[in-house]
């Protein structure tokens, strides 16, 4: 980027601002696993719009779906008035994803972004138990809005809010106590009356933590967490914002683990093209909301459920999406398993396409991504101390994409390990 396009930015954007730091060059164009800068040069994506871009950069047969809608001059703007858009996209939903998985729930379109959504679940299950606390887990990451900060567990992330974030108590993740049964934790503390903890109206949790450190769960954990809540009448909220529409590879990340929430968040990829779309499936005798209770302006992007319908149909009608994913996955596993192998302080985590390289200096992922960014590949930090290099490639990419971007990654952690 030149000094006088930098200036651009750094005089009339904000100081929010934060993955152009991290990748200093104008971006122009982008297809598939690809992203190319103003100047030409081209960049492999393992960032995948942080997981909003899970088929890739312009996939042809969505933007196709999205040219035939827009020229045609179908509905753009449509709040929450009914559409032949939104028609197609809920009879999808049932037909492709929840009819095959025996899953009854009502679909709702709260503002088109996770956090959102992640307040719609919040504010229902309070509204559906006449209970105010919600228990959240270490190291969660559920948006930066109040309520979705207030279960989320960063501390500088909670800080931004500038009031009290309250009504929440965190428990211990799956892990979290190296050894110790986390949630026989839990289990005593709701079941002792002396305890300090209100019955809360919810649990919300993330199969996978990606933000927070790729801190993956195991299905035997999240099966006990659900009959622990069923037995004590609280709710389970999946937050499947990022995890969701195939990223570790069932199209629900809960899935593996034979479980059925009673309220689900999705967003990022379920609108398929990157277009803003956010969805909350709940059980259908919680959906207890008075017509226009949870709004929005834009909770009607009907250009998006023109994609997340294409991408549904595309994708999710057979399993080839979900074979090819875990393929890939273990492709990474063999990648990184080695890598930590060769070199201290260096561990790796993950499921399907969402895996972490774990540094015990926590300065050398930022020193990692760096070096990749200047070879050509986008890939971002997570965790407490952005400690984990975490991957999120396209469910799109191909084999050769995908063994280019860990060749890459593997000369980074070299020159970084090794002091070159």
């Amino acid at each position: 980027m030149t000094t006088a396009e930098m200036t651009v930015f750094e005089n009339l954007e904000s100081n929010v601002r934060g993955y152009c730091r991290s990748w200093p060059t104008l971006f122009d164009t982008a297809q598939g696993a690809w992203l190319r800068d103003g100047g030409g040069r081209d960049y492999l994506d393992f960032f995948a719009g942080a997981g909003a871009l899970n088929y890739g950069h312009n996939n042809p047969v969505l933007k196709q779906a999205l040219l035939d809608y827009i020229a045609r001059d179908g509905i753009t703007h449509g709040l929450d008035m009914s559409t032949v858009a939104k028609q197609h996209l809920l009879e999808t939903i049932n037909t492709v994803l929840l009819d095959p998985r025996g899953l009854d729930y009502k679909v709702q379109f709260p503002g088109p972004t996770g956090a959102n959504a992640v307040e719609a679940a919040l504010k229902l299950a309070r509204k559906v138990t006449g209970r105010t606390t919600i228990l959240n887990f270490t190291n969660a990451f559920h948006g930066m809005t109040l309520g979705a900060l207030s279960v989320t567990g960063n501390a500088a992330k909670r800080a931004g809010a500038g009031v009290p974030l309250v009504h929440v108590n965190p428990m211990p993740y799956d892990g979290y106590l190296e050894g110790a049964d986390e949630l026989a934790w839990m289990e005593k503390v709701l079941d002792d009356s002396s305890s300090g903890v209100d019955k809360p109206a919810a649990v919300i949790v993330e199969t996978v933590q990606g933000e927070g450190g790729v801190n993956v769960s195991r299905p035997e954990w999240l099966r006990r967490l659900s009959e622990l809540c069923s037995a004590r009448g609280i709710l389970l909220i999946v937050d499947d914002v990022q995890m969701g529409c195939g990223r570790t590879g069932p199209f629900f990340s809960f899935e593996a683990a034979g479980i059925t929430p009673d309220i689900v968040t999705l967003s990022k990829s379920i609108g398929g093209y990157g277009l803003p779309l956010a969805l909350v499936l709940m059980r259908r005798d919680l959906d207890q909301w008075a017509p226009g209770e949870h709004n929005g302006t834009f909770r009607g992007n009907n250009p998006a459920f023109v994609t997340a319908t294409a991408a549904l149909e595309h994708f999710w009608s057979d399993q080839r999406l979900e074979e090819a994913t875990a393929v890939k996955g273990e492709r990474i596993r063999q990648s990184f398993t080695e890598l930590s192998a060769n070199y201290t302080g260096v561990s790796t985590r993950g499921r399907g396409l969402v895996h972490g390289l774990v540094f015990d200096d926590a300065s050398q992922a930022g020193k990692v991504s760096r070096i990749a960014f200047e070879k050509g590949l986008l890939v971002e930090t997570s965790g407490a101390e952005d400690e984990v290099v975490k991957l999120l490639p396209p469910l799109t990419i191909t084999t050769d994409e995908l063994d280019h971007g860990l060749g890459i990654l593997g000369r980074a952690v070299d020159m970084v390990q090794g002091g070159h």
